[in-house]
């Protein structure tokens, strides 16, 4: 059976090998790592109540971590309430194909209900064919294609 809860301080050292996966998957390893200070930074936000960033995590019935899900709040000047952007979404791969991700989206979805928003998104790689399978019967795709530039 799988539980989403918030995450709490004392997951730190189970949700870090989910973060270091979601990073790998999407390139963020080795040389190309994110610096320890963003990670950092990252975890202390999901405990701090001025912050907009909410941190959710999977659980068997053991109290193992199985997936995180992390997601914020903002402004949108298409809508009067804030919208939803679930940002990072990943589970480990021996807990795949058990509800785990669908649960965490689930999960977010009546956060953003009871926090009086109603749209939540987010965004993939086009590569991410087991991602999409399941955000194609969660979610309608948009048709948005996303560019980004850092200017620093």
């Amino acid at each position: 059976m799988i539980q989403v809860r918030p995450i709490q301080p004392t997951d730190r050292a189970a949700w870090q090998p989910l973060w270091d996966g979601y990073n790998a998957f999407y390139g963020r390893e080795g040389e190309t790592a994110l610096p320890a200070r963003i990670t950092e930074s990252t975890w202390a936000r999901f405990f701090d109540a001025g912050e907009p960033v909410h941190a959710l995590v999977a659980v068997d019935e053991h109290g193992t971590l199985l997936g995180l899900v992390h997601y914020l709040y903002h402004r949108s000047t298409t809508r009067i309430e804030p919208t939803c952007y679930l940002q990072d979404l990943f589970t480990a791969p021996p807990a795949r194909g058990r509800g785990a991700g669908r649960a965490l989206i689930e999960a977010v979805y009546a956060a953003a209900r009871e926090a009086g928003v109603k749209r939540v998104y987010w965004q993939t790689q086009t590569t991410n064919a087991a991602g999409r399978a399941l955000y194609d019967q969660v979610a309608q795709h948009l048709g948005f294609i996303v560019y980004a530039h850092d200017v620093a």
